[in-house]
């Protein structure tokens, strides 16, 4: 096929969400590139966070009001563009099927960027028996069964270090950096490369994705900011801090057994033991990354993604000195 429309007109939902507020925020920094930039919200939402939203105004972001489960308010909406990006948190993303249908009916959208951003969820035959990749697999598979028009890009990302690189105090046997304590806990060897994306970079390569034609009309885009073992992070951190921390290790055995628990408990973080597991068994790398087919652009580094754990930690630290 030839070259898709670029996006012009984008309708965000999800933008007050975790990684929607990154997304939202490297829109507004490309808003020349754009006509026009929303997000959907509900009417309780543009209530609650009335202070956000109307920074988002200042900056010309338009908020378009609705139930997002209303086919009638959905249908209003997308009249008045042409690109959907969904950010909706794993719990509704099922949500997204009707916005799909109603996408591929709506003669203004042309273009659909689905809540694909994290772990690959077709990286290998183990993907579909993974338990935290059902939902966005059902939603590939409607896509490949029932969306004809539309152009679809899965924006795959890996995981995003803000949330790897720093505390996990709910499950620090799944992995943790505790800056003030100086303790790190690494997964597997400690020498398993992951790929990460941080939240910030999520935003600037998906401003990227929408900047460059489709020349399919479903894509793809496996991207990362940088790749580094847990040794290397910790590295980071030392060096930052000054200070030798207490290092232990959970091998990827016994990640294996507290994921197998906590799914046998039901318990709420049983999602966090099994994307860890996937990651040190190696299922963010790739030969090469797609960065390249969307401009490769600037993207942040270990070191810098470093310095923010600890600064948030420390307030006030400087980089090398406490």
């Amino acid at each position: 096929m030839s070259d898709s429309p670029i996006p012009k007109k984008v309708l965000l939902f999800g933008a007050t969400g975790v990684i929607g507020k990154d997304i939202v925020k490297a829109l507004v920094d490309a808003k020349a590139d754009f006509e026009k930039i929303a997000i959907f919200t509900s009417p309780g939402t543009a209530e609650s966070k009335k202070e956000k939203l109307d920074a988002l105004k200042a900056e010309g972001v338009q908020v378009v009001l609705g139930d997002v489960n209303s086919e009638e308010d959905v249908k209003k909406a997308f009249a008045d563009y042409d690109t959907v990006i969904s950010a909706l948190g794993r719990n509704v993303i099922l949500t997204q099927i009707p916005l799909l249908d109603i996408a591929e009916a709506a003669p203004s959208i042309h273009t659909f960027y689905p809540s694909e951003y994290g772990t690959d969820i077709e990286y290998g035959p183990e993907s579909p028996n993974e338990p935290p990749h059902q939902l966005k697999l059902k939603v590939r598979k409607h896509i490949r069964e029932n969306i004809k028009k539309l152009n679809i890009t899965y924006l795959v990302t890996g995981p995003y270090s803000d949330l790897y690189i720093g505390k996990l105090a709910i499950a620090p046997q799944a992995g943790t950096f505790d800056v003030k304590e100086k303790n790190a806990v690494l997964c597997g060897t400690g020498d398993d490369p992951v790929s990460f994306t941080t939240m910030g970079d999520v935003g600037k390569l998906l401003v990227a994705a929408l900047k460059t034609p489709q020349t399919e009309p479903v894509r793809t885009l496996k991207v990362n900011s940088f790749t580094a073992t847990p040794h290397e992070i910790l590295s980071e951190f030392e060096k930052q801090t000054g200070s030798k921390w207490d290092v232990s290790y959970t091998s990827l055995e016994d990640l294996k057994k507290a994921e197998k628990k906590a799914w046998e408990e039901k318990s709420p973080i049983a999602t966090v033991f099994t994307l860890r597991r996937i990651w040190t068994e190696g299922g963010t790398l790739y030969e090469t990354r797609d960065n390249g087919k969307i401009g490769d652009p600037p993207l942040e580094t270990l070191e810098e993604q470093v310095k923010k754990a600890v600064e948030t930690e420390i307030p006030g630290f400087q980089s090398g000195r406490l």
